[in-house]
């Protein structure tokens, strides 16, 4: 196999080109595509030779099963029948009388959708749906059924079964607005499906295209006649002296795509489309049902040019390969053609067809094996074509740019990056052909560890239980991804369903943990519930506070910067240092400068949280906490608000020093229990309330109350706050409000003075936050 050296091409982009950013599938021997590519890398045929018992039970006759020519050998999907309705807000009978192709290719859709991390209720702009459906055998079912017959209407059986439904059902159920076309060219239809998704794409039609096909028969086998396409042997022998034909199959795949342009650094991207194009051989050839050699050339050429890239840069093809005495032939003749108008060079070319994995899935063939060649691409490995051993005698691979691709090989990066073509040609002359090109290099490097949330969701309780399972066993996998990716994509990529689960984690071990023993709700959430955001005062800090999430958040970063940025001239200390810092000298119990630590970390939370798309409902904030609030709701800008901070940290540290102890009491109970200098500085649950007063008097009331055994606890503060100890602070610090602007909040809070909605005029007043 004598090759030349590679001719370097450029992989400049054009503004044209089509990324591939999620895939579902579901084929012969694969419920998906990661058991799919399993099964092509292996070499494993998937096409099911049925056994007797099967064949009778589905009603195949006696004097079938004796007649020699009768095949029973098919590509049988799993679970062809099965459904998840209610997902889907489809109703029992409404998905009994549904086409099996449409109840899959709407899942497929979903899933891809998913993998290409797309919540479609929160995509920017419109997304279209292009679709294919084989021969409806399943509507005869239903004619054949009485019952059906008496309780549905002729027009209910049309609009669940006819193709024209098939992409329109799927926009209304996914609530999608862009273009929905049902493509039907005979086995050529899903290809044909990408070439005018990405069309749609390229012509601002829609921002996110899905496209593939659907052909589900269940069929029980076949008569192999002869002369016709069918295999007397129940094996695709694609290009091979032996070939006589295709093996029938079952399957459904959908692809979604994006304007390469409009990629994010989070997208992941599969593939590239570098150019499609489509054409008809029109009447120049022998029968309406054959092949014809120019046409099949002319739109190879065609989609060569449009990628604008040279024959001699395609060094995989995954071709129609039904594996007739016609087709074959024609076929590399045609390729041939084509990739002479470019390069003399002989057998570089990897050539293969999909059919002798899993048979022909007729309209559903040509996504098959765009599918295929991306996971090529993905995984830089070309499967084995199979059952080759000898090749065709009317094909002279010698001399033209293919060899047959036998055995499963690895795909080197040459002098252009990875490049493929993908043929798929129907009967009754219509030809569509695809160049794929790897993905473009990506940064890998890995995020800082830090605590992530990954947060499920499902239309169910027990859809929760199993997604969780899922998720964990996904996260124990070696090639399980980053939890900074998990986490991304469960919170931006995924639609929000009512029955939800999150859990935080800084590794991949503990998130398992995590997810498995979590327990589940009680109840779903309703729609739009509400965020609420609270904000803690005073006794809630610690050195070094920040440090993981400022490593792990860069939005949570930038803003904490920002308002200590803001305390640079009213703050000795070096806050920076205590927040990031566990063994940072400085005193954070001081009041001083514990308030302006405590405000910055917590509007910083709520920058973050809210840049991620957590937007509250409303605030409410404890002391310290609702100056926290009032910044957020935007009472007070960050810089006048970290004046005030500053200011009233540095009154109440003026104080005489005292102590708080949170105990189990209720006030009418603490009551009778407070001697001198000891007050009821907050009521925060029926049975928790707070008191303040000089440190004796606690240490005195706090060791009274264990004796009874009551559990308080001290809280970590220099003073005793909320309460007469105070008043001399209030002053100076109304002083320094009044010098602030102040503005009616934007979002509502709750005064933690009054205990209701807090009133326009009462956050612009100065006393009140004297109060």
């Amino acid at each position: 196999m004598a090759q030349a050296p590679p001719t370097p091409q450029t992989s400049a982009t054009t503004g044209t080109e089509i990324a591939v950013v999620g895939m579902a599938g579901r084929f012969p021997g694969a419920p998906d595509l990661a058991r799919f590519w399993d099964n092509l890398a292996h070499a494993r045929e998937s096409i099911t030779r049925l056994d007797e018992a099967t064949l009778r039970a589905r009603g195949v006759t006696e004097a079938l099963l004796r007649n020699p020519a009768y095949v029973p050998a098919t590509g049988e999907l799993d679970e062809a029948d099965g459904f998840d309705a209610a997902f889907f807000g489809v109703s029992p009978r409404e998905a009994e009388i549904l086409d099996p192709q449409q109840r899959a290719f709407l899942e497929c859709a979903w899933t891809a959708l998913e993998d290409a991390a797309c919540d479609p209720e929160r995509f920017a702009g419109p997304i279209g749906v292009f679709g294919s459906a084989g021969m409806n055998g399943y509507l005869l079912n239903l004619y054949a059924n009485a019952d059906i017959r008496r309780n549905v209407s002729p027009y209910e059986l049309f609009v669940a079964n006819d193709k024209d439904f098939l992409a329109s059902r799927v926009s209304y159920k996914l609530n999608l607005r862009g273009p929905s076309l049902t493509v039907q060219t005979a086995c050529s239809s899903s290809l044909v499906a990408v070439h005018l998704a990405c069309q749609s794409l390229l012509a601002g039609e829609c921002d996110l295209a899905l496209a593939g096909g659907a052909a589900i028969t269940r069929q029980v086998g076949y008569l192999a006649l002869e002369g016709g396409i069918q295999s007397p042997d129940g094996h695709c022998r694609a290009f091979d002296a032996a070939a006589a034909g295709t093996v029938g199959g079952n399957g459904v795949g959908v692809v979604a795509l994006k304007r390469l342009e409009d990629c994010t650094p989070e997208d992941r991207i599969d593939a590239i489309v570098r150019g499609s194009a489509i054409n008809n051989d029109g009447g120049l050839k022998v029968s309406y049902t054959a092949p014809q050699v120019d046409q099949q050339a002319a739109v190879i050429r065609e989609a060569l040019a449009v990628a604008d890239v040279g024959a001699d840069s395609i060094s995989c093809l995954e071709a129609h390969g039904t594996g007739t005495a016609m087709g074959d032939p024609i076929e590399v003749a045609a390729l041939t053609h084509a990739f002479r108008h470019d390069t003399d060079r002989t057998q570089f070319c990897a050539l293969g067809s999909l059919k002798t994995n899993i048979g022909h899935l007729d309209a559903a063939a040509g996504i098959a094996g765009f599918i295929k060649t991306v996971l090529a691409l993905k995984h830089e490995r070309i499967p084995a074509s199979l059952h080759f051993e000898t090749p065709n005698p009317q094909i002279d691979f010698d001399a033209s740019p293919f060899f047959v691709n036998a055995k499963t090989r690895d795909w080197p990066r040459g002098a252009s990056p990875r490049r493929a073509g993908v043929s798929s040609f129907g009967i009754g002359g219509t030809n569509a052909h695809v160049v794929l090109e790897e993905a473009p290099a990506r940064d890998t490097a890995s995020a800082a560890d830090g605590p992530r949330v990954l947060s499920l969701s499902a239309r169910s309780k027990s859809a929760l239980d199993a997604q969780r399972g899922r998720l964990a066993a996904r996260l124990e996998d070696d090639a399980a991804p980053s939890l900074r990716d998990a986490a991304l994509t469960l919170r931006e990529g995924r639609a929000r369903m009512p029955w939800r689960l999150s859990v935080a984690a800084t590794d991949r071990v503990t998130a398992c943990l995590r997810l498995r023993a979590a327990r589940l709700p009680a109840r779903a959430v309703p729609p739009n519930p509400s965020i609420v955001f609270l904000f803690p005062g005073q006794g809630s800090q610690r050195k070094g506070m920040a440090r993981a999430l400022y490593d792990a958040e860069p939005v949570f970063a930038r803003a904490l910067d920002d308002l200590l940025d803001a305390f640079a001239d009213t703050i000795e200390v070096d806050l920076r240092a205590l927040l990031l810092d566990a063994n940072a000298p400085g005193d954070l119990e001081a009041t001083a400068n514990a308030q302006p630590a405590l405000f910055a970390v917590e509007v910083a939370l709520a920058r973050c949280l809210m840049e991620h798309g957590v937007q509250p409902t409303a605030l409410l904030g404890h002391s310290l906490g609702e100056l926290s609030a009032a910044c957020v709701a935007g009472v007070l800008d960050p810089t006048a608000a970290a004046r005030l901070v500053a200011q009233r940290g540095r009154c109440m540290q003026a104080a005489a020093p005292g102590a708080m102890l949170a105990v189990p009491l209720s006030p009418e109970a603490l009551a009778p229990r407070l001697g001198d200098g000891l007050e009821l500085a907050a009521h925060n649950a029926p049975e928790l309330s707070v008191v303040s007063g000089p440190e004796a008097a606690i240490a005195a009331f706090d060791a009274a109350l264990r004796t009874e055994g009551l559990a308080t606890r001290r809280l970590h503060t220099s003073h005793a706050f909320h309460s007469a100890a105070m008043d001399e602070a209030v002053g100076p610090f109304v002083a320094t409000v009044a010098a602030q602007p102040l503005a009616a909040p934007t979002t509502p809070f709750v005064s933690c003075v009054t205990g209701d909605w807090i009133h326009d005029e009462e956050a612009t007043a100065p006393d009140y936050w004297g109060r």
